[in-house]
């Protein structure tokens, strides 16, 4: 079996591609810099059409991400991978299986209710209903919306869609690097009240990618096994206990942030939707997933045990 991965270099492509070569699969990267297994086969997703000749599944984790500065040119910068990329790999692919990496930032926010403390001013918390994949999609960052643009032509030409959420594990660049982020004073800062959430080991998500090519085409979560609290998980990255803020003051501190980046152009230090994934609880229905035999065998509790000191 020879296996094509897109985006290898990064996080979750890397481990992708690993885990492919250990399962016994030959590998071939596709993208811009090599893999750390296989073949190399250089592809710019804003050009031109990838090589896929004699592979036999295609993996697609390629994708701009991140949080950018609002405004035009980040929107195009991502729609110009995450949109017209996916559109150039669907044309090579032809008869062969694809999975297409897809992300839980494509779904509108649950609907909320209003949570009150005796003494105290009330905040707006998610619905204890998980999230299922039938979930309206309303991406709120250009990422968010330029992925739901991308997977809804994967889904079109007949692909599997995995929307992990939170993805973590050792060499993560983003989720655990900006919780750490939030401590100030020997605290860590958050807002609002502790929330729930679903968190996905890479390992996890990894598993689901090379089991994904046989599932019937369509949209399936991919989580931990259970969800996590908000404040255990930031308090055993960081070291440190946790103080909450009340969420209006933190938002108009965003607020101000995102009005800097439109005139900077550099990505704000704290955004609106950083304060919307810290305040909002996303827990996710991954039993579709599940019965297709899936199973994620790894927690954030491993992952402290191996990689937190």
């Amino acid at each position: 079996m020879r296996i094509a991965v897109t985006g290898a270099s990064g996080f979750c492509g890397g481990m992708v591609a690993r885990a492919a070569a250990e399962a016994g699969a030959a590998v071939v990267c596709l993208g811009r810099t090599p893999g750390p297994v296989g073949e190399h086969r250089f592809w710019d997703a804003t050009r031109t059409e990838p090589d896929l000749t004699g592979t036999d599944i295609v993996l697609h984790l390629a994708a701009a991400v991140g949080d950018p500065p609002p405004g035009r040119a980040s929107e195009a910068t991502f729609r110009a991978v995450n949109v017209d990329g996916t559109a150039r790999l669907l044309s090579a692919t032809g008869s062969r299986p694809v999975v297409w990496v897809s992300s839980a930032s494509v779904y509108a926010p649950p609907i909320l209710y209003e949570y009150r403390q005796p003494g105290r001013s009330g905040y707006l918390l998610p619905s204890p209903e998980p999230i299922t994949e039938d979930h309206p999609l309303a991406g709120l960052t250009a990422y968010g919306r330029t992925k739901a643009a991308g997977e809804r032509l994967a889904l079109a030409a007949g692909a599997v869609v995995l929307r992990p959420r939170a993805v973590y594990g050792p060499g993560d660049p983003h989720l655990l690097p900006r919780l750490r982020r939030v401590v100030r004073g020997g605290r860590a800062l958050l807002p609002g009240p502790d929330i729930e959430l679903s968190l996905t080991a890479v390992e996890n998500l990894a598993d689901a990618c090379l089991a994904a090519a046989h599932w019937p085409a369509g949209a399936y979560n991919i989580a931990d096994a259970q969800p996590y609290r908000r404040d255990a998980v930031v308090q055993a990255v960081c070291g440190v206990p946790v103080a909450h803020l009340p969420i209006p003051l933190v938002s108009a501190i965003a607020t101000a942030a995102t009005a800097t980046a439109r005139l900077t152009g550099r990505s704000p230090l704290l955004s609106r939707y950083a304060v919307d994934q810290l305040t909002t609880g996303v827990v996710l229905n991954i039993t579709r997933a599940r019965a297709q035999g899936w199973t994620p065998r790894r927690t954030f509790a491993d992952f402290r045990s191996e990689h937190i000191a």
